[in-house]
């Protein structure tokens, strides 16, 4: 009898211990399923969505389940839903996704153009992820200048232009990683055509940056890039505005790409290329894929000069002789 009761005494200790110990097993191990029912979800909306698209994306996502009702309590609010990304729940009541939505995005669109200076893609960040003035010249001096390990190559040219949907906490460092990460992604199919070429990728890089700047459309890129290649191989001097537009800046606020005058042209600056030969130490702006393509794929001709007219055509010419006339025919107004 007493091993019995002894027995029965440790079953209930051991049963008792057991049922104190689930509650803690569960909080270790993670497994009570309401969390994961609260778990935010990325709601997405796009620059070019429509209010009535929003709503059917909210519908189709189901954060909604009636878009009549949640278009009475969205009249009560003031202004349209901007583009971005939020944070919403499936278990949201209609009052809490009005409100997500109509507060400010976590994530911003930011779109960047191609053939920028990382000093214009500076603004276009501060202005859509809110910087301050010290987190916006701590990009363009440090972020993006000083790496580790130092990289100068990457001065310029590797921020990729593409459309961005960024998180506003997204430190600028990090945004700066996330552009030479785009970059890096498009640029690395162009590598081995480059390599067989016998083109560092740096002097690619520096070439398609002058391409954008210089050429009137993507069609025009693969002309420009065959002008430019001939120039460098006859060792005559490149002679682009653009060059030299990079190494005055935004002189006197007139703009970054303001049109040259006869004293910029004695700028001294190894970005002068019409006083050096070959091409500028780094990147003059930051390209897209079709200037990289041109690059890659420039058009054969043996044309060493071109200019565009007034409509944006390019006319080339073999000669200087031809090229003065082309000057004459396309630029020069005819006096009455």
């Amino acid at each position: 009898m007493l091993y019995l009761n002894i027995m029965r005494k440790n079953i209930l200790a051991t049963f008792f211990v057991f049922i104190l110990c689930i509650p803690a097993m569960a909080y270790a191990q993670d497994i009570t399923l309401p969390v994961a029912l609260i778990v935010s979800d990325k709601f997405v909306v796009s620059i070019t969505a429509t209010q009535d698209e929003i709503r059917q994306s909210l519908l189709s996502q189901n954060y909604i389940t009636n878009v009549n009702a949640f278009n009475v309590l969205f009249a009560k609010k003031k202004g349209d839903i901007i583009s971005g990304a939020y944070k919403l729940t499936l278990n949201m009541t209609l009052a809490q996704v009005s409100k997500v939505l109509h507060a400010k995005p976590y994530m911003k669109w930011v779109v960047i153009p191609p053939g920028l200076r990382k000093e214009e893609i500076a603004d276009l960040l501060a202005i859509n992820l809110g910087w301050t003035k010290t987190q916006k010249t701590k990009w363009i001096n440090i972020y993006t200048t000083k790496t580790k390990p130092a990289k100068p190559e990457y001065i310029e040219g590797v921020y990729f232009p593409d459309t961005y949907l960024i998180p506003i906490a997204e430190t600028p460092q990090n945004v700066a990683k996330r552009l030479i990460a785009k970059f890096n992604e498009n640029f690395a199919s162009y590598l081995p055509q480059f390599t067989i070429q016998n083109i560092p990728w740096t002097k690619a890089l520096t070439l398609a940056s002058i391409v954008q700047r210089e050429a009137a459309d993507a069609s025009d890129m693969p002309l420009i890039a065959g002008i430019l290649f001939n120039r460098l191989n006859q060792k005559i001097p490149l002679g682009v505005d653009a060059t030299l537009q990079y190494a005055r800046g935004n002189k006197n606020n007139k703009g970054w790409w303001a049109p040259m005058t006869v004293a910029d042209k004695k700028i001294v600056s190894p970005y002068n290329t019409y006083i050096n030969a070959g091409l500028p130490p780094y990147p003059i702006s930051n390209p897209g894929i079709d200037a990289i393509n041109a690059v890659a794929n420039p058009a054969k001709t043996d044309c060493i000069y071109y200019l565009h007219d007034k409509t944006g055509v390019t006319h080339c010419a073999v000669t200087y002789a031809e090229h003065q006339a082309n000057i004459v025919k396309y630029l020069k107004t005819a006096t009455p």
